[in-house]
């Protein structure tokens, strides 16, 4: 992995933010500052219970020999990073021995009825994840999903068919799990939803579809150790989040997180949500958004390249891809394709990843970071976890923001459950 900021249009004051950073990273090692209670996860892929981790990879094994389908229910942190590392690790169409569902993310009548129509001829368990289980979306997905699997099983062998991923000691889900003896799993009190995706929230699911968790873990553990170890000049965590702030601070208000795979447009969804709600507060920080190339190229492509200057873009480019296909010879020549024949397609998506950073930075004057990645395996996506969840906390820090609360999306949930009529 390697971090490209040849391309920014700025010269980054490394001198000045030297200090800075030095201070912030003794602070997030001493768990200090403001939200340090959910600082669990800086340390997690070092400190991690290893026996729950083997019963969860033994869990998992059990998921996968006696289902067909596991629900994951769950909202937010609890189900993005899953999602994005499932998608990015193993594409949409591949062939696995279990299918992988999600469920609990949203209020959609048509989309909740859907999935459980489809789930009324499958052979379903569910892995619901909530810290607290009162969080509305995925309690209210969770009650409809253990109604069907209990008209369909039993409740007996429904109980053997549902695992939990909350806190350890309290909620109303952990509640539910005693009463019921369901399996459960730690979502550690001092680790937040969307800094989760590492612990038993991420790492159920992600073993039942098949991802080596133990390499990913052991990518986690090696990006920690080379942020520590690495001083700033060649530090590409702590220089990636002190380019976005140099930026931010040059009057840039949006990073656009660029992807030339579709299979990666969910990692978009949990950049946004990492950095959104993190840095989001005091009327301060950057709005993440994200594009998959080519195709977005024929849409926002304009606005990028010509439209309101206030925003740059944070490429990250796989040189290798999952699978590639080599483009055939036409003897009619038809669309005038053949000086591509014999050529893979992977060759055409690389010279339009470069032709692209050429025309928005030199023309469109567009500040480029670019995040290269020789291939995507399990211990890189572990790598890459860590790598934007701790530049996450830094780039927060040196916004002074708390990194780890989120005061207005309280806001909405009080209006809605008045218009509810929930009671205090």
């Amino acid at each position: 992995m390697r971090l490209i900021l040849d391309h920014t249009l700025v010269n980054l004051p490394i001198d000045k933010y030297r200090e800075r950073v030095s201070l912030i990273n003794q602070m997030i090692n001493e768990k200090k500052g403001a939200g340090n209670d959910y600082l669990g996860w800086a340390d997690y892929p070092l400190t991690y219970d290893k026996d729950e981790f083997n019963e969860l990879i033994k869990t998992s094994k059990y998921i996968r020999e006696n289902f067909d389908t596991l629900v994951v229910c769950g909202i937010g942190g609890s189900y993005l990073g899953a999602r994005a590392a499932l998608e990015a690790l193993k594409g949409f169409y591949n062939k696995s021995d279990i299918e992988i569902i999600f469920i609990g993310q949203t209020f959609s009548p048509t989309y909740t009825k859907q999935v459980l129509s489809y789930l009324e001829k499958r052979n379903f368990a569910i892995n619901v994840i909530s810290k607290s289980g009162t969080t509305t979306e995925t309690a209210i997905a969770f009650r409809l999903l253990r109604q069907l699997l209990e008209n369909k099983v039993g409740k007996k062998k429904a109980k053997d068919s549902i695992f939990v991923t909350t806190d350890a000691k309290k909620g109303a889900l952990k509640e539910l799990s005693n009463k019921e003896g369901y399996k459960t799993f730690v979502l550690p009190s001092d680790v937040g939803g969307r800094f989760s995706v590492l612990t038993p929230v991420g790492l159920l699911p992600l073993s039942v579809a098949g991802v080596d968790i133990k390499s990913m873990m052991a990518g986690a553990l090696k990006a920690r150790e080379d942020i520590l170890k690495t001083s700033l000049e060649k530090n590409d965590c702590y220089l990636y989040a002190c380019m976005r702030d140099f930026l931010y601070r040059n009057n840039y208000s949006v990073e656009l997180y660029a992807f030339y795979e579709p299979h990666f447009a969910m990692l978009g969804e949990w950049l946004k949500q990492l950095y959104g709600e993190s840095e989001g507060k005091n009327k301060k920080g950057l709005f993440p958004g994200s594009v998959t190339f080519s195709t977005d190229l024929h849409s926002l492509g304009q606005f990028i390249q010509d439209g309101t200057p206030l925003l740059f873009e944070t490429v990250i480019y796989v040189n290798e891809p999952l699978a590639d296909i080599t483009i055939p010879s036409d003897d009619d020549n038809f669309d005038g394709l053949n000086y591509l024949s014999a050529k893979p397609l992977s060759f055409v998506n690389m010279q339009a990843f470069k032709g692209t950073l050429v025309a928005h930075v030199n023309e469109g004057k567009v500040p480029n970071i670019v995040i290269e990645i020789s291939h995507l395996d399990a211990f890189k996506m572990g790598y890459l976890f860590y790598f934007f969840m701790r530049s996450c906390a830094m780039s927060a820090y040196l916004l002074e923001v708390n990194p780890f609360n989120q005061p207005g999306v309280e806001v909405y949930k009080r209006n809605m459950f008045k218009l509810l009529g929930k009671k205090d």
